[in-house]
């Protein structure tokens, strides 16, 4: 019964915030706002069903949702942020990048799939680049869900067992836990060298899925002005919702 309670409450609290998501959407398309929002993290962290909550009942001419493949070999000899702009919002959107540029600050190092001078070449310009977004009118949002070493071995098991999830597992997955701690040093770097005030970072604690889903969204309309908006809905946990500030030399610990 406490189960069920649970999930019913979810539920409710899910359809308020996402009324709230469209009544935002509604403000940006009257506004002509263009709104970017970043989903990056662990592997197996939840990004596809945060994403798939905030955009579920919004307009699907003006949602969109990016999950870039490898690049090709006519793309790989671009600048690296070419193959992203034409996916970046016009006048109206909003876009949810399932991953992105940052994938040169940690997928790439990590797997070895970029070189030394590339990776500080991106971490270099990536805040410029940022820069120069906002300056011509985006709004972008940067998440970075995080779960513990332990969850993902558990989520990991589940995608190999259930048929519906198995699309999921990929060779990177494989080897996410043998890498571990590589991949927390170069997630470290990427959120202490490209936390701006531009575009600055906000981690999820993301072990508690439900958690999750309710307190990025809580965040995400907190931060974004728009008519009729239920503040009293917006609370977010501190314990699932990380930030700090620009200046900060140390990050909180962030696995819990």
């Amino acid at each position: 019964m406490g189960s069920t309670s649970k999930k019913l409450e979810y539920e409710d609290i899910l359809l308020q915030l996402q009324v709230e998501l469209v009544k935002l959407q509604k403000h940006v398309i009257s506004n002509r706002d263009r709104l970017l929002i970043i989903f990056e993290g662990r592997d197996a962290a939840g990004k596809d069903g945060c994403i798939k909550r905030i955009v579920e009942h919004l307009s699907p001419r003006d949602t969109h949702v990016v999950a870039l493949s490898k690049p090709s070999e006519q793309e790989l000899g671009e600048w690296y942020f070419q193959r992203y702009i034409s996916h970046l919002p016009t006048a109206g959107e909003i876009v949810c990048f399932n991953r992105s540029w940052y994938n040169r600050a940690g997928v790439e190092p990590v797997m070895g799939f970029c070189d030394k001078i590339q990776y500080a070449r991106f971490m270099k310009t990536v805040n410029t680049f940022e820069d120069i977004l906002v300056d011509d009118g985006l709004t972008i949002l940067k998440y970075y869900l995080d779960i513990s070493k332990k969850e993902q071995e558990l989520r990991f098991e589940d995608r190999k067992t259930d048929p519906l999830k198995q699309w999921k597992l990929s060779p990177i997955d494989e080897i996410a836990q043998q890498k571990w701690a590589s991949y927390s040093k170069y997630r470290d770097k990427m959120l202490l060298s490209t936390n701006h005030s531009s575009a600055p970072w906000t981690v999820i604690r993301a072990n508690n899925k439900k958690l999750a889903h309710l307190n990025l969204i809580r965040d995400l309309l907190s931060r974004i002005d728009y008519p009729g908006k239920k503040s009293a809905l917006l609370t977010v946990d501190p314990d699932v919702v990380i930030k700090w500030s620009s200046n900060a030399i140390k990050l909180p610990k962030l696995e819990k």
